[in-house]
């Protein structure tokens, strides 16, 4: 019998093999996708996002135990999918247009992806129009902005006027070094988030 405990585990160590080999075994057993999913690739995720948040482990952690997960997640997709298994939401993400910092915005990518969330990266120097554009296209639920310049930060309030203005009933949540919770209080986001397990708590609550 698979052991999903240990499927956690690996994804916590960032053990790529052993999450894969365990995943395929759990699936070869027909264990439900979605508990390999839950018990397994979700745990392990959850408990590097809370060890992340303490400062008990840093960013190569948490980059080395996502890859582990996103290995594992290649082979369960299909089978969720069979299953009809439905994310908790579509997030799309990007860094706002004149910025081209990315680190942390891939981290906020792979951790929701990790709590389940369908993600649509939209890269860097992302455009409000191109937010608008792609946000009706995949029909996403939480729109995630990202910037690590005050320079670029206005990138946000005008990246939020466009999808208000565009009739986008989406939920939009801002992040980066220099955001703050006033700044996002006053360009009326929906959430802001200090961290990227962070972000993953306020993703879920917007889509509640």
């Amino acid at each position: 019998m698979a052991d999903l405990k240990a499927l956690a585990d690996a994804v916590i160590r960032g053990d790529q093999n052993t999450a894969v080999e365990i995943t395929k075994a759990a699936l070869a057993e027909s264990m439900p996708a979605k508990s390999v999913l839950d018990e397994g690739l979700i745990a392990g995720m959850d408990v590097i996002g809370a060890r992340f948040k303490k400062n008990e482990v840093y960013i190569p952690e948490v980059l080395i135990a996502a890859r582990a997960m996103k290995m594992a997640m290649a082979i369960l997709e299909p089978e969720l999918a069979k299953e009809g298994v439905e994310p908790l939401g579509k997030c799309l993400i990007g860094t706002v247009q004149g910025d081209l910092h990315d680190i942390g915005k891939n981290l906020v990518a792979m951790m929701l992806k990790g709590a389940g969330f369908q993600v649509v990266d939209l890269g860097v120097d992302v455009e409000p129009e191109k937010f608008v554009e792609q946000v009706k296209a995949a029909n996403a639920h939480v729109v995630g902005l990202s910037a690590l310049l005050t320079t670029t930060m206005p990138g946000m309030e005008k990246t939020l006027k466009a999808l208000r203005d565009a009739g986008a009933s989406v939920k939009v949540m801002i992040g980066g070094a220099p955001v703050t919770q006033d700044y996002a209080d006053r360009i009326g986001a929906d959430g802001y988030a200090a961290d990227a397990a962070s972000a993953v708590d306020v993703a879920k609550s917007l889509v509640a």
